[in-house]
């Protein structure tokens, strides 16, 4: 295949583009590197030269809002991964314009595109679009309750709502091929806590010996997939011909609480047990922030379109989180 990925240098995409690479595909990747960065697609600039022998790959610094270069790059592709998306919590709650113009306008950017030459979609929405709603597991049909629009927290799932909406559209209209993902905590190397992210923000703590903020009470649980299992569900998604038009969960069953995250790193990284702090959320974003208290996904359905499951214990998650973050 011929393949752009859009956000390519940033934590899953980069890892998404080296899976691709190495099965022979040619890849192509867009990034302005607002929130991703050069060094996470560096090594693949030296091992798959843009010239020689194939597969190749290659990147351009700009925004996908930039229709010129947009339009060169999707004219000359088969698939286009959209990963590029205002990402993480704090970046959200601090930049809620940014949120949604890039979510938003971003991928009707790339569906125009993508329709122009026929080529297939598949985008990467979030477990955010569940909202508040608590039937637990989360499954694709479910009905979506969101806090008010007062609270810019919930501006992230609405941007994603309104993407996946953007992208049923087309194909019910226009039958451009589209499949929608919603990833579920794609954790591993690469990723940042500058934005959020507690697995990485809680390590780097625990290497510099600092306390590990917890936000509330702890108890709030999610469910974490480590990067390389999420890769090989989006490759598969993407070349399976019954998903398109179906929207699927990406995603782990296996539940902890944030407190005994915090508890499970310290054990790793043979840190001070004592060494965890209580943070308000009013304290680490804004006054009235909500969270999710459970986000569980149901992932029978990716489980039968493509046999697709998670391999990576949640162990193994944490320690090559804890080795990338030592270098």
């Amino acid at each position: 295949m011929r393949v752009l990925i859009t956000g390519g240098a940033g934590f899953i995409g980069s890892h998404l583009a080296e899976a691709l690479l190495s099965r022979g595909h040619q890849v192509t990747v867009i990034d302005d590197l607002s929130t991703g960065r050069f060094e996470n697609i560096e090594s693949i600039v030296r091992r798959w030269p843009a010239s020689g022998d194939q597969p190749t790959f290659r990147f351009a610094i700009d925004s996908i809002t930039n229709e010129v270069v947009l339009d060169r790059l999707a004219s000359e592709c088969d698939v286009i991964f959209h990963l590029a998306a205002a990402v993480g919590v704090k970046l959200i709650v601090e930049n809620p314009v940014r949120t949604i113009e890039t979510n938003v306008m971003g991928t009707e950017a790339v569906l125009k595109v993508a329709l122009r030459y026929r080529a297939k979609v598949l985008i990467a929405s979030s477990s955010e679009v569940y909202g508040k709603g608590n039937s637990i597991p989360f499954r694709e049909d479910d009905d979506v309750v969101l806090g008010p629009t007062s609270r810019s927290r919930w501006s992230y799932a609405a941007s994603k709502m309104v993407d996946e909406f953007l992208a049923l559209a087309y194909y019910r209209e226009k039958g451009l091929p589209v499949v929608i993902v919603r990833l579920f905590n794609t954790v591993g190397p690469r990723q940042t806590g500058q934005y959020g992210m507690v697995v990485p923000r809680l390590v780097q703590q625990a290497l510099r010996g600092e306390n590990l903020t917890v936000y509330g009470d702890g108890r709030q649980s999610r469910c974490f997939l480590h990067v390389r299992d999420a890769v090989v569900a989006l490759i598969a998604l993407a070349e399976c011909p019954e998903a398109v038009g179906e929207v699927f969960n990406v995603g782990t069953t296996d539940e902890i609480s944030i407190l005994d995250i915090a508890r499970k790193i310290l054990e790793l990284t043979g840190g001070d047990k004592n060494r965890i702090i209580y943070v308000s959320y009013d304290q680490a974003y804004t006054a009235g922030f909500e969270d999710m208290r459970q986000r569980v996904p149901e992932i029978s359905k990716i489980r039968r379109y493509t046999g697709w499951e998670p391999r990576r214990s949640l162990e193994e998650i944490l320690q090559d989180v804890i080795e990338s973050c030592k270098v």
